[in-house]
């Protein structure tokens, strides 16, 4: 089974075929992207990319955008002094499925 690590948004997953994956807000106009293989694992072989394997190209088809993630909420306060301050955030989402890593 082949595995591969990608890099999107700042941060990086460890994919395989037929995976879901959430990941930050992509302005992609076309239902399929690609991205560079950081590394990939094909059973006991390791390649390490120095930074991007060559030749690997991992593809996904967007599955929906613009999804929010879960509220996260952020709270200053300070003691005695009347002060409270409650702020909210909702990160923009892409679903993707992860359908070859050739």
């Amino acid at each position: 089974m082949k595995k591969a690590v990608i890099a999107t948004g700042g941060k990086q997953y460890l994919v395989t075929e037929g995976e879901t994956l959430n990941i930050e807000l992509l302005k992609a106009d076309k239902p399929q992207v690609s991205f560079d293989a950081l590394l990939v694992i094909d059973g006991d072989k390791v390649t390490v990319g120095a930074p991007l394997v060559d030749k690997i190209k991992v593809n996904a088809d967007v599955v929906n955008e613009d999804k929010q993630a879960d509220k996260v909420m952020s709270i200053r306060y300070k003691a005695k002094k009347r002060v409270k301050t409650i702020r909210g955030h909702r990160q923009h989402q892409t679903i993707i499925k992860i359908s070859t890593i050739a």
